[in-house]
């Protein structure tokens, strides 16, 4: 099991490799790109856009070039915006990360707990008129896009009903610091959180029932009933333990990539500075470094979070950390 884990750690190194490599040759090394050209601004005489290059190294071979960029991100962290002549792109990203964590950290715990019941109920009571309900809200959940609940949410809580007793706690959209201010960090993103998680919801229970339902079928649990277990104890104890494998594996890569800026659309809706709107900012201006360290932190989140599944299924699944 060990020399797994370690095994799969030495892939996540080499995929993230790979991907920073793959991420600067889109972007620095495309026929036609010239990060010189941005920097310098329109109508740059050639004196110019030569010093540029000097200056950012970009005359230099694409490996040397490619070894510059890396140590200006990760090493001294001095790497600045094409776009706004000063920014620091490493500490632009890590302020951003908070706010893209808390709304989906948030999100997932209530995604997370609304799928488990979703899904246990509808499993326990299949092709009861409670199924068939918990089903039609889980589609209903599944089929209105997040922009548009956010808008709605919005135009109940922040103008239509925002001076009721329901919705006059609703604070102006935005993000407060949890270190600052923890109830008003609840409170500005209880509605996101919300939004976020009513797709998952649905998505996650319809799943759980799914394979739960095919679960309590196996030989395993037709021992258990033999053995005088009460049902109750076979479905949540046998049943879903195992049901949770593909729970958890969908889980872990939505987790992933939402944290890595694939929350974009919650994050224009609510007015959350965080990772998604970043990255949406900086493709409107092609700022190549704030984009490239972007891609880099995105996929290191779904890296991680592939290989905290793999651990997550040797412990669900015994046939799993057999496999290994």
């Amino acid at each position: 099991m060990l020399f797994a884990l370690l095994a799969r750690l030495g892939q996540m190194v080499l995929v993230m490799f790979g991907i920073s490599v793959v991420a600067f040759l889109i972007f620095f090394a495309t026929p036609g790109a010239d990060p010189s050209a941005r920097i310098a601004g329109r109508n740059a005489s050639q004196e110019t856009l030569q010093q540029v290059r000097h200056d950012f190294g970009l005359d230099r071979p694409l490996p040397v070039q490619y070894a510059l960029m890396m140590k200006r991100l990760f090493v001294t962290r001095d790497l600045t915006s094409f776009v706004n002549r000063g920014q620091k792109v490493i500490p632009t990203v890590m302020n951003a990360i908070p706010i893209t964590l808390s709304l989906v950290c948030g999100a997932a715990v209530l995604w997370v707990l609304g799928g488990l019941v979703v899904g246990v109920v509808a499993g326990a009571t299949r092709g009861s008129y409670v199924d068939r309900g918990l089903m039609m809200l889980g589609l209903a959940g599944i089929s209105m896009p997040v922009f548009w609940l956010g808008e709605v949410a919005n135009l109940v809580t922040q103008s239509r009903w925002h001076d009721t007793w329901a919705f006059s706690w609703v604070p102006a959209l935005g993000y407060v610091p949890l270190s600052v201010d923890p109830w008003g960090w609840f409170k500005a993103l209880v509605i996101p959180w919300t939004v976020l998680a009513t797709l998952y919801v649905g998505l996650y229970g319809r799943v759980l029932r799914a394979s739960l339902i095919e679960m309590m079928q196996e030989d395993f649990i037709r021992t258990a009933r033999a053995k005088g277990i009460g049902e109750t104890r076979v479905l949540l104890h046998h049943g879903l333990r195992t049901s949770l494998v593909a729970f958890v594996t969908m889980f872990g890569l939505d987790f992933g990539a939402l944290v890595g800026g694939g929350a974009l659309l919650t994050e224009v809706v609510f007015g959350l500075q965080g990772v998604g709107k970043l990255t949406y900012d900086a493709l409107q201006t092609l700022d190549l470094p704030m984009i490239l360290a972007t891609v880099i932190y995105a996929s290191f989140f779904v890296v991680m979070a592939n290989f905290v599944v793999d651990i997550l299924h040797a412990i669900l699944d015994p046939r799993a950390r057999d496999a290994r």
